[in-house]
């Protein structure tokens, strides 16, 4: 679950993460009365779940309340289009007014989960205030990297080895080192799946701050952080993506015009990569889970359907929990209700297959039945032509 800006900045501030003075605003009003209060320049910050905002136009310095005021008339209610938006943008429906800072140096921070090591990996560059993808690509070598204990934060050692190597001044060290270590704290403590301040800035004056900040928690601990789950903004999310989790499906649109409906994670990453194998493009990853019932089978294409880019659907369904002739039941009963104009191949294997083999053909729809995973998908690559 993303959050926005100012919601991590408060969370780090908890954990005596160093972040500038501001305030979330919903209106101009707000916006000014916030600018007011913090005095002097500010900076006005569109909150969205995206990245490079300040290039699409939704980072502004403002001199005064009343030139902060014109900025948030002009931001509030804007599509702000980034390289991580895509071409359809954000509607920005919130703003951070923050103090400005004077910046001698800008930095990177960030802790992610790195699978292939299985340990949560600290990183920190001196390259600060650019995607740290475009470093890593670029110049991997900036990029310092420090690997956590299993239930530690990152060691007072550790800190001081990253903010020497990142070059900062001996005066400094000990505030940047303080800072990674409540960073990673912050981090454990919340069970994140991603933190990242990009820039970590060093003032003129040789303090530190989070100049920005991005985190990331992982749904499957959200049970231990009630609070937390009021952070959820569902405007930010895909409406399809929020509809399939009131269903308690784990569905992910994509760009192309073949629905997948699996169960299992790994068997539907296998159905996307033979569809694009096979010449076509998957519109979603959807797993149904192995112990779906004929009501989630509907909810699952309610949701397939909804998207005008679909052509096809290959269900691909491997009966164990889930058997086949459930399955079957619950595809009939969805084609029946929702009135399903657009090809549906089914490739089914397990428990009771001829039953729902049988049901499928005898429905009275026009249903392919396919035989093997690559003839499913090469049928229904065809069919969305």
């Amino acid at each position: 679950m993303k959050i926005h800006e100012y919601q991590a900045k408060a969370i780090l501030a908890k954990y005596d993460v160093p972040v500038p003075r501001g305030e979330v605003a919903y209106t101009v009003e707000e916006a000014e009365a916030a600018a007011k209060k913090i005095g002097g320049s500010v900076v006005v910050k569109a909150q969205i779940h995206a990245g490079g905002r300040g290039k699409g136009g939704g980072v502004k310095i403002a001199k005064s309340a009343e030139e902060a005021a014109e900025i948030a008339k002009k931001m509030l209610g804007m599509t702000l289009v980034t390289h991580q938006t895509g071409p359809e943008g954000r509607v920005v429906q919130r703003l951070l007014i923050e103090e400005t800072l004077p910046i001698e140096r800008e930095l990177y921070l960030g802790l992610v989960l790195d699978r292939s090591l299985g340990e949560t990996v600290f990183m920190a560059s001196k390259a600060g205030g650019m995607e740290i993808e475009e470093v890593a690509a670029s110049t991997p070598e900036l990029i310092l990297k420090e690997s956590l204990l299993p239930g530690m934060p990152l060691q007072p050692f550790q800190a001081r080895k990253l903010a020497f190597g990142m070059g900062v001044p001996a005066a400094s060290v000990n505030a940047a080192a303080n800072a990674m270590v409540a960073l990673s704290k912050a981090y454990q403590a919340i069970d994140g799946s991603l933190a990242e301040i990009n820039p970590f800035i060093l003032t003129k004056d040789g303090k530190v701050y989070a100049l920005d900040a991005k985190i990331t928690l992982d749904d499957n601990a959200l049970y231990r952080h009630k609070d937390l789950l009021e952070l959820r903004d569902l405007n930010e999310e895909d409406p399809l993506e929020v509809e399939a989790s009131r269903f308690g499906l784990n569905y992910i649109k994509l760009d192309g015009n073949i629905a997948c409906m699996v169960n299992g994670a790994g068997l539907a990453m296998a159905t996307m990569d033979i569809i694009k194998y096979a010449g076509g493009q998957p519109a979603n990853f959807l797993d149904v889970g192995g112990g779906a019932n004929a009501e989630q089978i509907k909810n699952a294409f309610h949701i397939l359907l909804s998207d005008p880019s679909v052509k096809a659907v290959l269900i691909n369904i491997f009966g164990g929990i889930l058997r086949c002739d459930t399955l079957a039941n619950g595809v009939v009963s969805a084609a029946r209700e929702l009135e399903i104009k657009i090809p549906i191949v089914v490739r089914m294997e397990g428990t009771n297959v001829e039953l729902g083999q049988k049901i499928l053909t005898e429905s009275g729809f026009n249903f392919t039945v396919a035989d093997g995973m690559k003839d499913a998908a090469e049928k229904v690559v065809r069919l969305a032509q």
